[in-house]
């Protein structure tokens, strides 16, 4: 998409989907170059269906013949319903199960969307399970494929806000058990690019927005509800979901063994006092901010996605816009805050 495509605001959920699910020009010229079908493993989440609409629309325009798989429990049947009329195939399949993962379809090209954060502190077993054995499984039965592997910025540490945070030759160091296993899934992928010579890439991304969740929208909400915003986290990254879609795909290029990692998100590292004052004065409320700026932040710095896939097509100010135009109209939330303003790595 350029300036000139992109809507002033978003009129509701399937407008939402479509946009996210909308192939840019750089989407279509790289389907043409894809070798084989493409599986998304782990589709049924929140960032999943877009992305696999998005491949499939960007193989139709680049009239390719390449078949788009959706991988997932599908515990809602009317989701792979719908995929399945948008022309995506879909194999229910628990991650879990050595014998399922075995009878997935032949792929070249692999996606591995599947993890967990939300209530692992509640479950830190099940945690680990999904974050650690399916990804191993997943390795296995697709050593011969290219894999997108999906990670997160929690693996790194804080950073201090003016830093302009971490880049890829940052080590890791997490902080909390999720964390921790979200490094231990990149390891067991890195254990399996090693050994089998799979050419992997760790998707770093932090953090996605798509309207109905996302740092942004966590502060929009806050503002508008009169919750109380707090600063002690002064500084979040935020990625329009619809961009992190096209990265994902394009970044199947980029895949290496020994495996690389690439951080998605962001290019400006915004301060959550400024948004929450934004969003006040396009409100016509009142921000109710508390703490004080100046600890440690989760940050990390796009300037290798940038150079190797090109900057966001959508700005920081336009998705401020959206958020904004989103909230006012009641648009729908999934009810996933992300948490954003802790430090001690519990979610």
């Amino acid at each position: 998409m350029s300036d000139a495509t992109l809507p002033s605001a978003i009129d509701d959920d399937a407008h939402l989907d479509d946009l996210l699910a909308r192939p840019s020009s750089a989407d279509v010229a790289f389907a043409r170059t894809v070798s084989g079908d493409v599986a998304v493993l782990g589709a049924g989440g929140k960032m999943g269906p877009s992305l696999v609409r998005r491949i499939r629309r960007a193989a139709a325009a680049a009239g390719t013949q390449t078949r788009v798989i959706a991988v997932s429990r599908f515990s809602d049947p009317a989701l792979a319903r719908t995929l399945e009329a948008d022309g995506i195939e879909c194999v229910a399949c628990d991650l879990l199960d050595a014998g399922q993962v075995d009878a997935l379809p032949d792929c070249a090209n692999a996606l591995y969307l599947s993890g967990m954060k939300f209530g692992s502190s509640g479950r830190p077993d099940l945690t680990w399970m999904q974050n650690t054995v399916a990804p191993a499984q997943v390795a296995r039965r697709y050593a011969r494929s290219r894999i997108v592997v999906f990670s997160t910025g929690n693996v790194y540490p804080l950073a201090d806000a003016a830093s302009g945070g971490c880049d890829e030759s940052v080590p890791p160091a997490p902080i909390g058990e999720y964390a921790q296993s979200c490094l231990a899934r990149e390891r067991v992928f890195e254990y399996g690019s090693r050994e089998r010579a799979t050419p992997v890439l760790h998707f770093r991304l932090f953090y996605a927005v798509d309207l109905r969740y996302g740092t942004l929208a966590d502060v929009a909400r806050k503002v508008w509800d009169g919750d109380p915003v707090d600063v002690t986290v002064g500084r979040v990254n935020a990625l329009w979901q619809g961009d992190a879609n096209s990265y994902a795909l394009r970044s199947l290029a980029l895949c290496e063994s020994p495996p690389c990692a690439l951080n998605v998100t962001g290019t400006d590292a915004v301060s959550v006092r400024e948004a929450a004052l934004f969003f006040a004065r396009r409100f016509g409320r009142e921000a109710r901010i508390v703490g004080t700026e100046g600890g440690p932040c989760l940050l990390g710095d796009a300037g290798l996605a940038v150079r190797l896939l090109g900057p966001p097509a959508v700005t920081t100010p336009q998705l401020m816009e959206w958020c904004a135009a989103w909230v006012e109209r009641g648009g729908r939330s999934l009810g996933k805050p992300t948490k954003f303003e802790r430090t001690d790595g519990r979610f």
